[in-house]
């Protein structure tokens, strides 16, 4: 295999984004609670009021001056547009170009104050948002984008692998370079006993109290051990992770990490949200997409669920393509009770004035759902409707959710660019 092949095979193979649009709202949560909770006090955070600290070495002096002659409207200006491009970023709305504008805002709040979000943690989560503003395939789905383009087989195209590669190797030297400084750093790993320490004179704000500590503080081999061994799986995590026989083990192996790791250290947001997200970039692509598909057409041989909508209401076939984009998995069939003559046959209690009055879903079982109703038994089925579901099982949900939907059914037909709908003139009950 020669030089070109193995680089083509590392770097330039295309291969399905969806792994990147999964991992991309997990950026976006660690970064919010990074930066979030650093404006409940502004005050003592970032304007001209509070201590600060500068990072001398990652801004140059000049960037530095520029920032800090920030008056305190700019600051707030930045608090909201952080928020903003956040929150596009987080469900995927015109991906690149928010996830770009939010990251030069935390450049922003990093070179303005570094005493509150300046951290080891912190530069790892800075180089992985600049990986993801090189490209756009973030938002190829699990985003609004997705629901805009329409596209119900954008889960499948494929994209230049070269992002979820670097963001690969990002981790895997990170787990290396933390192997690496536990046996070259003042407090050698290899002589003394760190973990020891930890469990007899913990810092504050380091450990947790959890179950075992109190038994390993009198147990310092048992705690040798385990330093011993949380070094060699930095070490081996990087190759047994791009070894395909290896690679399910490796995950699962750090996925324990991480969990051991919150159960017993309070550690950032990093290590909650984005590295066990990070591990799951090493499942292949091709492999997930073989999944949805031998699902789809298990599906396909099943009985489904009937979705009954208004084909001549535009509002109605933009909303209907929507779920076909959602509906990975193909658990519905989508029927215009316009155009259909076996709505009796579905259901027999579905008639053409129940089908005008809103949407209505028949399920396999022979149950009929209508409205809000209809859209909440959805987001059982839809992926990327599982966000929602805590929402629509709210106490107040069932009389809330009824009359929002309500409001929009009865004015659907003005919820498009045809002006022949004026008033609603188009809607027939």
């Amino acid at each position: 295999m020669n030089v070109s092949k193995i680089w083509n095979i590392l770097f330039l193979e295309e291969r399905s984004s969806i792994g990147l649009s999964f991992f991309r709202i997990f950026v976006a949560l660690t970064t919010g609670l990074h930066v979030i909770p650093s404006f409940f006090h502004l005050d003592d955070n970032y304007l001209s009021s509070a201590f600060k600290i500068l990072n001398g070495n990652f801004f140059t002096p000049q960037v530095l001056e520029l920032v800090q002659k920030s008056p305190d409207w700019l600051v707030v200006i930045f608090v909201w547009a952080f928020v903003l491009t956040w929150f596009c970023f987080l469900i995927g709305l015109f991906s690149q170009v928010s996830c770009i504008l939010m990251t030069l805002c935390c450049y922003y709040f990093y070179a303005l104050n570094d005493f509150h979000i300046g951290t080891l943690s912190w530069d790892i989560l800075l180089v992985t948002l600049f990986l993801m503003c090189l490209t756009s395939y973030h938002g190829d789905y699990f985003s609004v984008d997705a629901l805009r383009r329409g596209d119900s087989q954008a889960y499948r195209c494929p994209r230049p692998f070269f992002i979820q590669r670097l963001l690969q190797l990002q981790i895997v030297s990170t787990f290396f370079y933390t192997g690496l400084y536990k046996v070259t750093a003042e407090g050698n790993w290899i002589h003394d006993n760190p973990i020891y320490y930890l469990m007899n004179y913990p810092p504050v704000g380091v450990t947790k109290n959890f179950l075992l500590k109190e038994w390993m503080g009198v147990h310092p081999a048992f705690c040798y051990g385990i330093g011993i061994f949380i070094i060699t799986m930095e070490f081996a995590l990087p190759f047994l992770l791009f070894y395909p026989k290896t690679r399910r083990s490796a995950i699962l192996m750090g996925f324990f990490f991480h969990i051991v790791l919150l159960l017993t250290l309070d550690v950032p947001a990093i290590f909650f949200f984005l590295f066990p997200a990070q591990l799951l970039l090493f499942i292949h692509p091709g492999k997930i997409v073989d999944w949805i598909e031998a699902k789809r057409r298990l599906n396909a041989r099943s009985p489904r669920y009937q979705v009954i909508y208004d084909g001549h209401c535009h509002f109605c076939q933009n909303s209907i393509g929507q779920l076909k984009v959602m509906d990975v998995f193909t658990r519905c069939d989508y029927v215009d009770y316009q155009t259909t003559d076996r709505l009796e046959q579905l259901h027999s209690a579905l008639t053409k004035q129940a089908a005008a009055s809103q949407l209505q879903l028949i399920t396999p079982d022979g149950k009929m759902y209508g409205g809000f109703f209809a859209f909440r038994q959805m987001g059982w089925l839809m992926p990327m409707l599982y966000f929602l579901l805590p929402f629509m099982y709210l106490p107040t949900a069932d009389w809330i959710g009824p009359a929002v939907y309500r409001s929009i059914a009865q004015n659907r037909y003005l919820l498009h660019l045809n002006r022949v709908c004026k008033d609603n003139h188009c809607f027939r009950p």
